[in-house]
């Protein structure tokens, strides 16, 4: 069964207490909480208030996408603020293996972020360093993206690098994920979907939820 991490990024702002209990009396295994600067990528979202306004009712662990520039400036606010996962891009960190070392040392798992035109072969020095690989199968900023379909073959070779470093790597995919889409990356190889607007969108998100864990 795929781990199945829905993105606050799409739950009604107005009321995130009550979609943060939606998601803890669902199937879900994670929150992913998307945090977004408006210079890494050009949106705006959630940051340190929010993610600690999530975590007081949170039942779930926190999976914390940073999609901001100097990610290593604030892995240790996150980390307070009750984050579990922080994943961080290969192309916002120039010293990618120490940011890794820094998330591990804060406490929590740290996981490395590929968009879409970066290549998986760039992660053949620090693989057996990251806890997750959270492939990005729309080009990150906005929910509600058509899915990048190339990203199944990605999903492919990053396996195949995990096996072949004996990494303990767990693949997450963000952007797209829906029934159909979903079921063909854990066909590829996929551990964790993070659906969005699917699972906030649906007239009965419990069934969606319940449906993509059973992909």
């Amino acid at each position: 069964m795929p781990i199945i991490a829905p993105s606050m990024l799409a739950s009604d702002f107005a009321n995130i207490q009550r979609d943060t209990e939606l998601i803890n009396e669902s199937s879900a295994d994670w929150f992913h909480i998307d945090i977004m600067d408006g210079v890494f990528v050009p949106n705006i979202s959630f940051g340190i208030p929010v993610t600690e306004a999530i975590k007081k009712h949170a039942k779930k662990p926190l999976d914390v996408h940073l999609m901001i520039v100097k990610p290593e400036n604030y892995i240790a606010d996150f980390a307070k603020a009750g984050a579990e996962i922080i994943s961080v891009h290969w192309e916002a960190c120039t010293h990618i293996h120490r940011t890794l070392a820094q998330i591990k040392e804060n406490g929590c798992k740290a996981g490395v972020v590929l968009n879409p035109g970066t290549p998986v072969h760039l992660l053949e020095e620090v693989i057996t360093d990251c806890d997750l690989v959270l492939l990005m199968s729309v080009n990150p900023g906005f929910g509600g993206q058509k899915f990048i379909s190339s990203t199944i073959d990605k999903v492919k070779k990053l396996k195949a690098l995990i096996a072949e470093k004996k990494a303990d790597t767990i693949i997450e995919i963000d952007g797209g994920v829906n029934f159909e889409t979903g079921k063909a990356l854990v066909d590829a190889g996929a551990d964790a979907l993070v659906a969005g607007s699917f699972v906030f969108s649906h007239s009965d998100p419990f069934s969606a939820i319940d449906g993509l864990k059973n992909l």
